[in-house]
């Protein structure tokens, strides 16, 4: 369970994106309202399927792995969350049911904010809104182009675009541009792109001059370029 719940501070409010831009002072009504809770590392946040508060959920500290399980009993991994992104949108607009499993990869935080005085700032600040619907609408979009690479993409072509989300992702949590090293084990990738564990091996030897895997699942990229030109098909 969740390592209790504390009060957010105002500096934790701002720097959620879709409040950037607004003052801290604008925000002090809000901050009664939010909570922060604390999970450790393989923590479910929660599971598909239950029923939650009605509340905004984002991430501010660690990364969160989103899965559903299908009909065959297959888990398949949707995304990975960075500190700033939101989760379990249902929660807020929808039918308030979890789409998904979200679990703790490492120890991190998630910030809630009670959905009627969200509201009460939106009607306040109508400009949150609107960068909502910006986060939206990404997502809706990064859906779509997994779903086409799912159906129209070779496994070695959505394998490349997956190692650059992991390593941009990586990048963006440590903020070390120039570091090209990263975590990903044949179990997880196997699960984000639709393949098995067996042909993530095979993939990864074939892409062996291209990028490195090492025991513990330790990647690093040898030929950046290389990679972002099997992400675009022209693998030979």
């Amino acid at each position: 369970m969740a390592q209790g719940s504390q009060v957010a501070c105002i500096q934790q409010l701002v720097n959620i994106p879709i409040f950037h831009g607004v003052s801290p002072t604008d925000l002090v009504g809000l901050q009664s309202h939010a909570l922060l809770y604390s999970y450790a590392i393989d923590e479910i946040v929660m599971m598909e399927g239950d029923r939650l508060l009605p509340r905004l959920y984002v991430l501010v500290q660690g990364t969160l792995r989103l899965t559903r399980v299908g009909t065959s009993g297959k888990e398949t991994i949707l995304r990975v969350l960075l500190p700033g992104e939101n989760f379990a949108a249902p929660a807020l607009v929808g039918d308030g049911l979890a789409p998904a499993t979200v679990t703790a990869m490492t120890d991190s935080q998630v910030l809630t904010i009670e959905r009627e005085a969200l509201f009460q700032q939106i009607r306040n600040q109508p400009e949150i809104a609107f960068r909502m619907l910006e986060v939206y609408n990404q997502r809706l979009q990064q859906m779509h182009q997994t779903i086409h690479d799912l159906i129209s993409e070779r496994a070695i072509v959505r394998l490349a675009r997956l190692l650059q989300q992991s390593l941009l992702s990586e990048q963006k949590l440590k903020g070390e541009m120039p570091s090209l090293t990263f975590r990903l084990s044949h179990h997880h990738i196997a699960r984000s792109i639709g393949i098995t564990y067996e042909e993530s091996v095979r993939l990864l030897r074939q892409m062996q001059d291209v990028v490195a895997y090492r025991r513990g699942g330790v990647i690093t990229v040898l030929d950046r370029e290389a990679l972002n030109a099997i992400a675009e098909g022209q693998w030979h």
